[in-house]
């Protein structure tokens, strides 16, 4: 599918998914490198709090920020490039790369924006690649509100039940999935031995730099740089 496409499907639904991208053999390595990083079994970084009420278990590691610069060729391969200034604009910025690990038996992440709906044009970009496959047997799909990019903030109620017209991403092995921001989704409970995404953010021109340091939930709006709910929604 050309790169406009691909953007056209992007504005319409909330997301885009391109299967089978990258080679597994990079892939593999990418991987392995993420688990010698991990081990099977990380502490939490988040207090109990967060923990408690966004029914979210992830653990994230941002590896640019230690010098480890081995996923570096996602962000700069020639498809992301293109399709993130199709979909940002020329002058588009680079937020983080943010890798999330996820243990056997854990919760996931409950429904979420990843930053503030009421200005829709300040949002950030999802650029997930997946190292392993995801199935049904390891759990941790994503579920994702087709167009909810376009409504403001996600309903109040309980974090992780079902919504109407919820859809399930299963993504294998080399697979990209860019995700809008605003976008209402999820991650189901892991039942394998563990689930990992490796996540290139980015954001358009004139957006802030601390744009994802307040995420809306279901029940909450929470700030991470202060580790506190700053909005009780039910």
């Amino acid at each position: 599918m050309e790169i406009k496409q691909l953007a056209e499907q992007f504005w319409a639904n909330g997301y885009v998914v391109i299967e089978d991208y990258f080679s597994e053999e990079m892939m593999d390595s990418l991987n392995d490198k993420i688990i010698r990083h991990f081990g099977m079994n990380p502490e939490w970084e988040h207090n109990d709090e967060f923990l408690d009420k966004s029914a979210t278990e992830v653990v994230p590691w941002f590896p640019e920020r230690e010098n480890e610069f081995a996923f570096r060729p996602i962000n700069d391969d020639p498809l992301m490039q293109n399709l993130t200034k199709e979909i940002l604009g020329e002058e588009w910025n680079e937020l983080y790369c943010m890798i999330m690990f996820s243990k056997k038996g854990t919760k996931g992440q409950a429904w979420h924006q990843d930053c503030p709906p009421e200005n829709k044009s300040q949002f950030n970009l999802n650029r997930l690649v997946y190292t392993h496959n995801i199935t049904d047997e390891i759990g941790g799909q994503t579920l994702v509100v087709p167009g909810t990019h376009k409504h403001g903030a996600i309903s109040a109620g309980i974090p992780d039940e079902a919504l109407e017209n919820q859809i399930v991403l299963t993504p294998k092995k080399g697979t990209v999935v860019l995700l809008h921001g605003h976008c209402w989704h999820r991650v189901l409970p892991i039942k394998g031995t563990y689930r990992v995404s490796t996540n290139f953010r980015a954001m358009p021109k004139d957006t802030p730099e601390d744009i994802t340091d307040i995420a809306v939930y279901r029940n909450m709006r929470y700030k991470f740089s202060t580790s506190e709910v700053v909005e009780e929604r039910i």
